[in-house]
């Protein structure tokens, strides 16, 4: 009876989707976890709506989460670019990113993307990515899995709501751009199926737009949201400069900024990192604030800063900047809130590298950390 009992249990844990892709790529990854131990199955979508790309699920047994998530950070499926080089040999389009969820502030992530565009001559796209959060409690696992209606008729319901939402969206935008409201911008949008931070990676790193523009919750955050925003989730896996903008962050544009807060640890690719920076924010009079923070004072800290400076200035010799060692005393998020509102800093950028999936949740870099403890725009310029 026990045995029968724990056969049961282990026949009824619940399935949790961890990841969404095509047939194929579905396939190659339920293997990947098979051959460590993990049993996986594939529902596939493709009868309900075969042209949707990244239509098949993998799931698993919950309790087999934490150890498939290290296994999957190995696999990238996002696109068949592999190195720098070869992204560095596709060219950047003309495009401003912005992924949008219908929330109560994403007009507010339109109106600095669409500015943002104007700006540099871009056009818009915007996207948004959904999934069905449906997921059955005791299914048993097989080579085979069949569609249940209740799913078909989810996925349908959730669709015609994404597709209305969208709708309403784009008449919004369109009026605003009539009232002049937001600048008279070419913008396209679609819908994509799957998981909305791997989409909007893999659709960066096909199309390389110039950059992307997303919405952030900010101080108002909770700290489950630290694991789970995917703003911080593209943050980590994407190399196109993102401007994260949060809730409750003033509105305004570029052109409107007064003060800019550029952080630096004396990396070589943080020069590539300013040039892009400034890119965005030329011909306006902003003033950049120069800054590394520090644990102690360092006589070397100021005497490199000094030379950056100095660089930088004969480099852009209309640039006002001023440069800062803040002392890192206090808390990453308090130091930089104070500097933020003595100095009356607009945005916060950086450059930030690539950090592995125990490292992103257990010891957070300054770009995620600061998506939940400020009001203050973001940009942050990936993988140089």
């Amino acid at each position: 009876m026990e045995k029968d009992d724990r056969k049961k249990d282990n026949t009824e844990q619940k399935l949790v989707t961890v990841a969404i892709h095509s047939y194929e790529k579905a396939v190659i990854l339920k293997s990947i976890l098979e051959s460590e131990g993990i049993q996986a199955v594939i529902h596939g979508l493709s009868l309900i709506q075969p042209t949707v790309p990244g239509n098949v699920r993998v799931r698993i047994n919950e309790s087999d989460l934490p150890r498939a998530l290290t296994i999957i950070e190995q696999v990238d499926f996002t696109s068949n670019i592999e190195s720098l080089d070869d992204l560095e040999k596709v060219k950047t389009k003309n495009e401003v990113l912005i992924p949008v969820d219908f929330s109560n502030y994403t007009m507010k992530t339109c109106e600095f993307g669409f500015n943002l565009a104007f700006d540099t001559g871009c056009d818009v796209k915007l996207i948004h990515s959904f999934f069905t959060p449906y997921y059955p409690m005791a299914i048993p696992f097989g080579d085979s899995f069949a569609v249940q209606t209740t799913d078909k008729d989810l996925y349908k319901d959730i669709k015609t709501k994404m597709e209305t939402e969208m709708d309403s969206l784009v008449k919004n935008i369109k009026e605003r751009i009539a009232n002049k409201e937001f600048p008279d911008v070419k913008f396209t949008h679609m819908l994509l199926e799957g998981l909305p931070e791997e989409e909007i990676i893999s659709y960066s790193k096909k199309q390389r737009p110039r950059a992307i523009v997303m919405g952030t919750r900010g101080s108002n955050a909770k700290d489950l949201d630290l694991i789970g925003s995917v703003t911080a989730e593209v943050i980590d896996g994407c190399r196109t400069p993102i401007f994260a903008i949060p809730e409750n962050s003033k509105d305004q544009d570029i052109s409107q900024m007064k003060n800019i807060l550029f952080l630096t640890n004396f990396r070589e690719r943080e020069f590539k990192a300013f040039d892009i920076m400034m890119s965005f924010i030329n011909p306006y009079p902003i003033k950049i604030y120069l800054a590394h923070m520090a644990k102690k004072e360092d006589v070397w800290d100021e005497i490199k800063l000094s030379g950056t400076q100095k660089y930088l200035e004969e480099q852009y010799p209309n640039l006002d900047i001023d440069y800062r060692v803040i002392d890192r005393d206090r808390p990453l998020e308090v130091i930089l809130e104070e500097f933020v509102e003595e100095n009356k800093v607009d945005m916060i950028a950086l450059s930030s590298s690539r950090r592995g999936l125990f490292a992103r949740i257990f010891n957070p870099g300054i770009a995620r950390r600061m998506l939940f403890h400020s009001d203050t725009p973001l940009l942050v310029i990936k993988g140089l």
